[in-house]
């Protein structure tokens, strides 16, 4: 059997990666993708005789040049370019160069995240076809991830251990294994009473396989980010609700924006949402500012108030 040695820059990528793991605290998403990146950056230098590292900042340009080529959205060259930023400064902190090299990264696109109205949250949740227990549970996902402003993969992620229904909390894991607290009353603490008694039950094998995971499949097995998008597919369509504007983030951004047009303070808002920097908090601000002056703009009876 062929032996395949390991270069200089195998080992340099593995341990990068064991750093951003297990002293950066990145998840294993992260690192997975950073891996993917630097696995492209390894193949770029293979094919075109450049070193690996040091980091050559005119290498960086060709390579992102021939990545638009290829017709890579400026999204995913984004990532790769902050992944070999990272990995430049992981080299000099290891001592294996002397300097950080000064990797460019294009600016990104300002986007507003988008939102439903709460009309179209309303319908969502009442999209049941035969109000049967698949129907239960999807409402009940649909419910939680809006009432509590769940990301997908937090959502899937929660188990029956961690709801805490006599001290009206729910722990929730976020990003990078950071836990939070979010508050766990009113209505959806009875959604979700009813469907861990009478529905999730249907679901589940006996005995429960789930592994203690709150939403299970019709086999009784934990559901997945994808499990979310086909259910808000499905239930969207029913609703009447474009595709275009459905995905699993969607209720958490619903979340967001309703709250801040409320009223909430937006260092409230971002320990719900488990934001670590209050900017990407203010994205919510911004959303709401655009959709008042949307409003001024073209609705006919706006400027009444304004000239009272």
């Amino acid at each position: 059997m062929t032996r395949v040695m390991k270069t200089a820059g195998d080992e340099a990528i593995q341990d990068f990666l064991e750093h951003m793991r297990y002293e950066r605290d990145a998840s294993p998403n992260t690192v997975r993708a950073y891996g993917n990146d630097l696995k492209s950056w390894k193949k770029f230098c293979d094919e075109t005789g450049q070193k690996l590292y040091p980091v050559s900042v005119g290498a960086v340009s060709r390579y992102m040049t021939r990545l638009t080529a290829e017709g890579m959205s400026a999204s995913t060259r984004n990532r790769k370019a902050a992944a070999l930023a990272s990995f430049a400064k992981f080299l000099a902190y290891d001592g294996r160069t002397d300097s950080v090299a000064k990797v460019p990264i294009p600016r990104r696109e300002k986007t507003l995240p988008q939102a439903m109205t709460e009309g179209e949250i309303n319908r969502l949740i009442g999209a049941d076809r035969d109000n049967g227990a698949l129907d239960g549970r999807d409402r009940t996902m649909i419910e939680m991830a809006y009432d509590c402003g769940l990301r997908a993969s937090e959502l899937v992620s929660i188990k029956l251990s961690d709801i805490n229904e006599s001290g009206g909390v729910l722990y929730v894991k976020g990003k990078g294994r950071k836990e939070r607290v979010l508050p766990y009353v009113g209505a959806l603490k009875e959604t979700v009473r009813k469907y861990i008694s009478e529905i999730r039950p249907k679901l589940c094998a006996s005995p429960d396989s789930s592994g203690g995971f709150l939403f299970v499949s019709r086999n009784g097995r934990r559901m997945n980010r994808q499990d979310l998008w086909n259910v808000m597919r499905k239930r969207g369509s029913r609703a009447g609700i474009s595709r275009n504007r459905l995905h699993p983030h969607v209720l958490r951004h619903s979340f967001a924006t309703h709250l801040q047009r409320r009223g909430m303070d937006l260092r409230t808002l971002q320990e719900l949402l488990g934001h670590s920097s209050i900017a990407t908090t203010e994205k919510y601000a911004h959303l709401d500012t655009e959709l008042r002056d949307l409003y001024d703009n073209f609705h006919p009876r706006a400027g009444d108030d304004r000239n009272a």
